[in-house]
């Protein structure tokens, strides 16, 4: 019989209470003195779980590089060598991390590794997990058709044996791509058998984040309907009862900002979105693209060139950062065009849903 330590077992339970308080920094901490605890006792086997779930709370408390340390260290296994079902959970927390951290083409590749090591049924849902990280870090990286080559091949997969909120995040990601190939009826179809899936008298925290994301979907789709101010609402509802990060806060007046730009209020969307280039250590450097992407258009359609040239220099900026080149030349095409014209015009208008009236 497997022996568990007094000392051990509380800082376990210590660690599983915060985590479901949000508490994710405190739930790191004491899952991290549970690993301690773990090693000095000679178990290995609860050294790395304990570990992963340091990691996983690093991941959630947007600590990226602490929890991309952890998880290689996980997948060398110099303290526990991990089955590949492990090997595989590993290289997907890697693969957000990397993403968060903006290191697309890396997360890319650690969720590569992690769908090659769950090939069978019996690995069903890692493997399901992986592909999503996979087309995540593909699309932030501007590799829309290979995102959408994995999508097809992930909407495949998933049956009806698969778990429904699993199945909701799958169909989640599916259909964001499908959004950002302007499939925008395919990305309504997939985004409404997520919604089919989520509700927030299971899991709000998922709740939110989904309603967040579909709303800002729509967006880039310039569908500006009552559907998509009722994903916003929803969104900001759930963040304020559950709390939420400095970060969601961030996206969520993000989607705000975009909302007011597609309703003619461009002035509007400048005051929600001026802080944003200085809060580069609360976005992601994707994000901080979209931010200052989304702050140009603004400024265009107020008049104003200066400031929308310096806004879409700094987009292309995050962008390049973010390993995401496809989305950085958007931002330059916007400054070589002059912002309006020529050809360009009619691309604009698609964009911002604003003409020269």
């Amino acid at each position: 019989m497997h022996f568990v330590s007094p000392l051990y077992a509380e800082a376990e339970l210590r660690a599983r209470e915060h985590r479901s308080n949000h508490a994710f920094a405190e739930a790191a901490g004491s899952a991290k003195q549970a690993a301690e605890i773990a090693r000095r006792d000679g178990d290995s086997a609860s050294w790395w779980n304990m570990t992963f779930l340091q990691a996983e709370n690093l991941l959630d408390a947007e600590r990226f590089e602490e929890c991309a340390d952890l998880a290689t260290e996980l997948i060398s296994g110099l303290d526990h060598q991990p089955n590949p079902h492990d090997q595989a959970r590993a290289h997907i927390l890697l693969a957000k991390a990397r993403q968060g951290a903006g290191l697309l083409e890396e997360a890319a590749q650690s969720a590569l590794i992690a769908v090659d090591l769950t090939p069978g049924e019996m690995d069903l849902d890692i493997n399901i997990k992986a592909r999503q990280a996979l087309i995540s870090a593909l699309a932030d990286g501007g590799r829309l058709d290979s995102a959408w080559k994995e999508s097809k091949l992930l909407a495949e997969v998933i049956s009806e044996e698969v778990e429904d909120q699993l199945a909701g995040k799958a169909y989640w990601v599916i259909g964001n791509v499908a959004f950002l190939c302007d499939k925008v009826q395919e990305g309504l179809k997939y985004h409404e058998h997520a919604a089919a899936t989520f509700s927030p008298a299971k899991n709000l925290d998922v709740w939110a984040k989904f309603n967040k994301a579909s709303a800002a979907m729509r967006l880039a789709a310039n569908i500006a309907d009552a559907d998509t101010l009722r994903c916003i609402e929803r969104a900001e509802l759930a963040t304020d009862i559950i709390g939420g990060s400095a970060n969601d806060r961030m996206l969520l007046k993000l989607n705000r900002a975009h909302w007011s730009l597609l309703a003619g209020e461009p002035v509007a969307a400048i005051q929600l979105l001026q802080d944003f280039p200085g809060r580069n250590d609360l976005l992601m450097p994707q994000r901080a693209g979209e931010a200052c992407f989304l702050l140009g258009r603004a400024y265009v359609a107020t008049g104003d060139r200066v400031r929308a040239r310096e806004s879409l220099a700094k987009s292309a900026d995050h962008f390049d950062a973010s390993g995401a080149p496809h989305r950085a030349q958007q931002a330059r095409d916007f400054l070589k065009s002059e912002l309006g014209r020529g050809s360009f015009w009619s691309w604009l208008v698609r964009v911002t849903g604003f003409d020269r009236t």
